[in-house]
């Protein structure tokens, strides 16, 4: 699956503290924002792991 662009529009204050979060974390901006998006994603129930998805893929053979 390719991987989307999308513009994203936020204060700079919010940008800030995700920089330094992200330079906390040894990550990017752009991988911070990933990975706080799935992690919120997965807890509200709205993105199964990826060992779930394997697994429906593999019984699906």
């Amino acid at each position: 699956m390719a991987r989307k662009n999308y513009p994203l529009r936020i204060s700079p204050e919010l940008y800030a503290a995700l920089e330094r979060w992200a330079a906390d974390d040894l990550r990017s901006v752009n991988a911070q924002i990933e990975y706080l998006l799935t992690q919120a994603a997965r807890e509200a129930g709205r993105l199964k792991a990826a060992a779930e998805r394997k697994e429906k893929l593999d019984t699906q053979d």
